[in-house]
Order: C-alpha cells, then structure tokens, then sequence
C-alpha cells in the first residue's frame, strides 16, 4: 500500500516524522481519514487522538486540538501539545485529572471552569491514548 509522510509538531518541537498508510484525525466536523492523494484541506482538530496506519500496526498520537494541513503527499498536524502512546505517563495523566476534577467540584468562586473541563478533556484522552481506547 502506498505511503503518506507525516509531521506532527507542537510549539516544542517535533512529536512525530515518519511515512504511514492513512491518517485518521479527529475534527470538529468529525473524524477524517487521510491517504495519498487526498485533496488539499486545512481543518481544525480537536483534543482527541490522532491514529496513524501502516501495514503492520497502528499508532496513537494524543493532541490537543490545533490543526491539521493535509497536501496530496504529506499531513502535518500543529498542536499545542501532542504525545505518543508510548510517551505518556499515565500516572502523571490520572493526577492531573483527579486534580482537575477536584477544582470543578470545589465550587470555588476563582475557578476557570472552561480551564478545568478543558483540563479534564486533555487528561481523559491522554489516558485514553495510552490504554488504547479510542
């Protein structure tokens, strides 16, 4: 099967740089697969995981949203901050989501509830990621 060369990169650096079958991504219009080929589309993404496909296995990717640019030949995802499956501390990720859900439950007049769920969202699908539940 044909390859499409992707790149995802956060303000860090690279996360990512290597040739894959297909890319699924998740969009706010829903999930989009990408093969060679495909038509140019620049789409935002939201926090999900990214999965991408080559012959003998599949690999997770968990991003918080940013966008995807996808040319014929290459898709490079920007994120503000992207991880592999096999990168994520899932330690660290369930704290950071007990604390999450602790500052939603304090009711706290000082409390950023976007901020929160948002936090939530993040520690959820890196998670998610680790433990392969997509």
């Amino acid at each position: 099967m044909k390859t499409i060369t992707v790149n995802i990169v956060t303000p860090d650096g690279p996360v990512y740089d290597s040739e894959v079958n297909m890319v699924i991504a998740k969009t706010v219009t829903g999930e989009m697969g990408i093969l060679l080929g495909h038509i140019p589309t620049v789409a935002p993404l939201v926090v999900g995981s990214v999965r991408l496909v080559s012959d003998k296995h599949t690999e997770l990717v968990a991003v918080s949203g940013g966008f995807v640019e996808i040319r014929p030949d290459k898709v490079t995802i920007l994120s503000p901050s992207a991880e592999t499956a096999s990168s994520i501390d899932l330690a660290r990720a369930k704290e950071a989501l007990n604390r999450a859900e602790q500052r939603l439950q304090s009711k706290q007049d000082d409390i950023d509830f976007k901020r929160a769920e948002l936090s939530i969202k993040r520690a959820m699908n890196r998670i998610n990621v680790k433990e392969g539940n997509i």
